[in-house]
């Protein structure tokens, strides 16, 4: 049976798969020859896997509940009708499979010569492995993580002399135990691989910065003429500007001699950076061929790394290179495929700490961590939950709300946004086009838009123009509309013209339309000619050089080492409006408030992850504007 034999253009039709699921299946039968109708389904729903986020396709939970790939039928589907002379071809992907047993599954798909069992020895475009089928590239992306990772939680423990009074200068000793921030630098000190996670405000940064003082401390003690090649890296520049803002602020108050401090960095580059783009190409500089020359890498905000990106970073570092991750594991996985950071953490709530890490921990740091001693794996020794907000409060506003969200209680949630809490509300739109929607966003960009017109420079000094494009950016941070989708009257799209067109009509903006002063964007693809990444946030403002008559348009970004470099709006190729972004978009962003617009009215409509992502983007105030549902 060949390719056309399935009902894929139906199912196709439907919104069941995609078109690049189709066109994959139709090129294993054209030019590999496939006729079976089971590896071709399956390679379809293998490619929609890496669709939906996922690297690979679990055969046993597809095959045990077949409707499961599908939290809820396609809206375009139409119901199975199947005729008596052919009865597959009207069927549902779900009632395909359910015919379908785990091992006539694994017979098949071993027995085609589009699959490899033998991957190493076979150039087949599929892989199974563990009764799981991968598309080639994301198996052999998942080995090189596997191998790195291996070959760092293989490596002897290390103790640093005198950690523990180490440990206590740089966190003092408060009388409460564990203090996981002194647990997370003790462990992170004895291995090649550590992976600290935790909510906002739990002190990651503050962390690693007391970790790389730490070992740069103990490798200057021995030989103060070679200090640790340390770099910094963030998936993009926001993020990435954020870190160096937040260790530059901190690295003067370090209780370590100054020679030390000078030792650590303070400029932060974009992962991508790091690895050296080859433009036109996806790959990297730097690999295994061409390693990076770094005794450590600590790369934040690793929840929005995907897989192919955490496999090229594990590819250039050096066998004995140390690699640090922070990150928030409850955070939105990234938008390509491969939650690596989330699938690393599981169990992390738990600790799982064996009794050899608990009494190593209890004799080099002093800390007692046996409430959280289970038989755990050999990575769980390797990561740390910190686990106290010094941001939110667990008693109301954003964290009290956050964290019922994070464990699926929404009627909890639901009474924090009804409370008199500062920090958390909620705005009901009674119609999709409720005034008080418009009025929250247009009150919430007056302040920048403001800003822009009372501090503009005089004249044609250049440094000042730098100066007020970059309080600029910092005022229009204060605020952010978050939509949690892209199409739709409440999606990202038509916020962005909604809300133009109303601060237009507020007079804070010249028009709502094309190039305008005041006008935020976001990159959208990698320019690494101009070295912008995508997710960079930048804003149009007139500026006029020395030596110009008049002042033109041109877009401020702020870099990762925190300057600001502008480029004429033509030079842009792909950029769009960003008066609303997605909260996919807002990771490794802060502002002091959000305004989150959910398209239903009830909060367990959303995504917990997407949720709790959204809210915990803000510092002060999150308000969540919804619909009300029919009847109140």
């Amino acid at each position: 049976m060949t390719a056309e034999a399935l009902p894929l253009q139906t199912w196709l039709a439907d919104g069941w798969l995609r078109s690049t699921d189709v066109a994959f299946a139709a090129m294993l039968a054209e030019d590999g020859g496939e006729t079976d109708p089971v590896v071709l389904l399956l390679a379809a729903l293998a490619s929609r896997q890496v669709g939906d986020g996922h690297t690979r396709l679990d055969l046993d939970a597809l095959l045990a509940d077949p409707a499961g790939l599908w939290p809820e039928p396609p809206a375009s589907a139409k119901p199975a009708t199947p005729s008596d002379d052919r009865p597959d071809a009207q069927l549902t992907p779900p009632g395909w499979l359910g015919g379908l047993d785990l091992e006539t599954a694994c017979g098949r798909l071993a027995g085609s010569s589009v699959v490899a069992l033998t991957p190493q020895h076979s150039p087949a475009p599929l892989v199974l492995a563990d009764q799981r089928l991968y598309l080639r590239r994301y198996w052999a992306n998942e080995q090189v993580i596997r191998d790195g990772l291996a070959q760092r939680l293989a490596a002897p423990i290390e103790t640093i002399p005198g950690l523990h009074d180490r440990l206590d200068t740089l966190f003092p000793p408060e009388g409460k135990t564990p203090d996981w921030q002194r647990v997370a630098c003790a462990l992170a000190s004895r291995s090649p691989f550590t992976l600290i996670t935790g909510g906002p405000g739990t002190g990651k940064t503050r962390t690693v910065l007391r970790l790389l003082g730490l070992l740069q401390a103990q490798r200057m003690d021995a030989d103060p003429e070679q200090p640790l090649r340390i770099r910094l890296a963030a998936p993009t520049g926001k993020a990435a500007a954020r870190l160096g803002e937040s260790i530059s602020a901190e690295i003067d108050a370090l209780p370590l001699p100054p020679a030390v401090r000078g030792a650590i960095p303070r400029e932060v580059s974009t992962l991508h950076r790091l690895l050296g783009p080859r433009p036109g190409s996806r790959r990297f500089r730097h690999n295994r061929h061409n390693p990076l020359h770094a005794d450590l890498v600590v790369v934040d905000e690793a929840s929005m790394i995907d897989q192919e990106l955490t496999a090229r970073l594990m590819d250039a570092l050096l066998p004995e290179t140390r690699l640090v991750l922070l990150g928030d594991k409850d955070q939105l996985a990234s938008v390509e495929a491969g939650a690596v950071l989330g699938e690393l953490c599981e169990g992390a709530d738990a600790g799982n700490y064996s009794a050899d890490t608990a009494r190593w921990i209890s004799t080099m740091s002093g800390d007692d961590i046996s409430a959280w001693q289970a038989p755990g794996t050999p990575l769980q020794q390797h990561i740390v939950k910190l686990r106290e907000s010094r941001r939110f409060s667990a008693e109301g506003g954003i964290g009290a709300f956050a964290e019922a969200v994070r464990t699926g209680h929404f009627g909890a949630a639901d009474q924090y946004l009804d409370g008199n809490d500062d920090g958390i509300g909620r705005l009901p739109l009674p119609t999709i086009e409720a005034p008080a929607l418009d009025r929250a966003a247009v009150d919430g960009y007056r302040h920048y838009l403001q800003h822009l017109a009372a501090t503009r420079p005089t004249d044609d000094d250049w440094e000042a123009t730098l100066s007020w494009a970059q309080g600029a950016l910092k005022a229009f941070s204060d605020f952010q509309v978050l939509a949690v989708v892209r199409n739709g009257p409440l999606g990202v799209a038509r916020l962005n013209e909604r809300i133009a067109r109303q601060l237009k009509a507020a007079a804070l903006i010249e028009r709502d339309s094309g190039w305008f002063e005041g006008r935020a964007v976001m990159v959208t693809r990698n320019d690494y000619e101009l070295g912008l990444m995508n997710g960079d946030v930048g804003l149009c403002l007139k500026t006029q050089l020395p030596g110009e008559q008049d002042a033109r348009l041109r877009v401020a970004f702020e870099l990762p080492d925190q300057g600001v470099r502008l480029f004429l709006p033509s030079r842009l190729e792909a950029v769009e409006s960003v008066f609303a972004m997605t909260v996919h978009k807002s990771q490794g962003s802060e502002f002091r408030e959000v305004l989150v617009v959910l398209p239903q009215p009830e909060l367990h409509q959303t995504g917990r992850a997407l949720l709790y992502t959204a809210v915990t983007r803000a510092r002060e105030r999150s308000v969540i504007a919804h619909p009300v549902a029919d009847g109140g």
